[in-house]
C-alpha cells in the first residue's frame, strides 16, 4: 500500500482506515444509506392503524414511518424544519398529526408542514415575513415499498423495486419466514463498541461461526462439516447462508479444538428441542441486504438485525424477535425459550457483541494494515461451502462501488 487506506488485491484485502475514518462516515451517509439502496424501516405489523407511527434511522438520520388516513405507508425525515429539533420524541405512538415540542411547527401525517405557531405574529407584531409561504418549506420524504410484512425506504428514485433489489434467493427466504402472519414477541437494542461495516461483516462471516460460538459447535447446531453452503447475489448487495440439521451421528471435524472440548453440558436440553416448522430440516439460515439489514433462523428463533451507525466505532444493533400470530402455547413458549441463544447475553451469539471492538483496538494503531479475505478465494460466487469469506467480500464489492472506491 503506498497511501494509507489505498485498496490493493481487489476484494481480498480491506485497509483498516475504512472502519476508524470519520470522513468515510460522513460519505456513507451521504452515497449509501442515503443512495440508491432500500433501508430496513420496521414490519406493517408495528404501524397497523391509521395515525400509528414508529421512529427508526436511515444510517445516522432518524426518521418517522406512520400510516396514513389513507392506509398507505409514509416514511419522513425526523427533523423540523424550524431549527432542527426532532418532530417525534419517542420509539412509536399514534396521532392524528405531528407538532414539534420546541416551537409547535405543525405536520401532517406525510410530514407536511401545515401550521407556523405564531406565523402571523401577535397583535400586528413580529411573526413570519410575507416572503415566507409554508408551501415552499416540506420535509425530506422516503419512497416506501413493502415486502413480506417488511416495510423499506429509500431517498432514491433511480433505484430498483425492493423485490428486484433482495433478489430471488432473499424473497424466497422472507416468503418462507413471512408465510403466516408475523407477531413481534420481543426487541431491544444492544450497543456494539464498533463501527457498523465490521458488524456487517460478522453477519455475512459464514466462517467464524462455529469457531468463535462454541455453542454452536457443541450442540452440533452449526458446524461447517454439516451441509449447506452461501448465496451471493451477482452485485454483492445481498447474501444468504444456510446450515442443514446434520445427517450422521458423529462427526470427527472438530476434533481437539475448543468448540468440543471445553466439557459444556444442558442442565435444561429441552432448549434445543426445535419444530422443523419449514419442513426444510435448516438449523441456522442468516440473510442479509445491504446496507444494515440482516435476518435469522436458528431453530425456532426468528430475528431481525437492524444495524444503526452511531460513530465511527459505535453501532446501535436493533433485534426484533419474531413468531406467527398464530403460534400455539407450545410453540411461543419454545420460541421464548430459545431467545436465549440470539442476543447480546445469548448462548450463541454474546461473543459478537465484543469481537468487533477487539478487531477495532487491534487495527486502531495500524494506518496501513489491512484484513485478509482469502477463505473461499478471492471473488464473489455462491458456494456449497460455508468455509469462506465469499459473502464478505460481496459486501466489499457493493461498498466500493457505492462509495467510488
Amino acid at each position: 500500500m503506498d497511501q494509507v487506506g489505498q485498496w490493493t488485491h481487489g476484494l481480498t484485502r480491506v485497509p483498516f482506515p475504512v472502519y476508524h475514518d470519520p470522513a468515510v462516515l460522513d460519505q456513507e451517509q451521504r452515497l449509501v444509506f442515503e443512495g440508491p439502496v432500500w433501508n430496513y424501516l420496521c414490519l406493517e405489523t408495528d404501524i397497523p392503524g391509521h395515525g400509528d407511527w414508529r421512529t427508526t434511522f436511515v444510517g445516522r438520520m432518524p426518521v418517522v414511518v406512520v400510516r396514513t388516513e389513507t392506509g398507505e405507508i409514509a416514511g419522513f425525515e425526523n427533523r423540523c424544519l424550524h431549527r432542527g429539533a426532532l418532530i417525534c420524541l419517542d420509539n412509536a405512538g399514534n396521532s392524528k398529526d405531528f407538532t414539534c415540542v420546541y416551537h409547535s411547527w405543525r405536520y401532517d401525517l406525510s410530514g407536511t408542514l401545515k401550521s407556523v405557531a405564531f406565523g402571523k405574529g401577535v397583535n400586528g407584531r413580529g411573526g413570519m415575513p410575507d416572503s415566507f409561504h409554508i408551501g415552499d418549506h416540506a420535509t425530506r420524504t422516503l419512497r416506501i415499498e413493502r415486502f413480506c410484512g417488511l416495510v423499506f425506504g429509500t431517498f432514491s428514485d433511480a433505484v430498483v423495486d425492493i423485490e428486484t433489489f433482495i433478489g430471488p434467493d432473499v424473497a424466497a427466504a422472507l416468503r418462507l419466514t413471512a408465510s403466516r402472519p408475523l407477531k413481534v414477541i420481543g426487541r431491544f437494542t444492544e450497543v456494539l463498541p464498533n463501527n457498523w461495516k465490521l458488524y456487517a461483516e460478522n453477519v455475512r462471516d459464514t466462517y467464524h461461526a462455529s469457531l468463535l460460538h462454541v455453542f454452536f459447535a457443541t450442540f452440533r447446531i452449526n458446524r461447517l462439516s454439516q451441509g449447506g453452503g452461501v448465496s451471493v447475489s451477482d452485485s454483492g448487495a445481498r447474501h444468504v447462508s444456510t446450515t442443514l440439521a446434520p445427517t450422521q451421528d458423529t462427526d470427527s471435524a472438530y476434533a481437539g479444538m475448543r468448540s468440543v472440548d471445553d466439557g459444556l453440558h444442558l442442565s435444561d436440553p429441552s432448549m434445543l428441542d426445535a419444530e422443523d416448522e419449514h419442513g426444510d430440516r435448516v438449523r441456522q439460515q442468516i440473510l442479509s441486504v445491504f446496507p444494515s439489514f440482516a435476518m435469522q433462523r436458528t431453530y425456532n428463533v426468528m430475528a431481525i438485525r437492524q444495524f444503526v451507525p452511531r460513530g465511527v466505532d459505535k453501532t446501535d444493533l436493533n433485534w426484533i424477535y419474531l413468531g406467527y400470530a398464530d403460534d400455539t402455547p407450545t410453540l411461543r413458549r419454545r420460541r421464548l425459550k430459545q431467545l436465549n441463544l440470539a442476543g447480546p447475553a445469548g448462548f450463541v451469539s454474546m461473543e459478537d457483541g465484543c469481537i468487533g471492538n477487539f478487531v477495532e483496538r487491534g487495527a486502531v494503531a495500524a494506518p496501513h494494515g489491512v484484513s485478509l479475505l482469502e477463505m473461499g478465494g478471492a471473488g464473489t460466487e455462491s458456494q456449497d461451502t460455508r468455509a469462506t469469506e465469499t459473502a464478505i467480500r460481496g459486501f466489499w464489492k457493493m461498498w466500493r462501488g457505492m462509495m467510488g472506491q
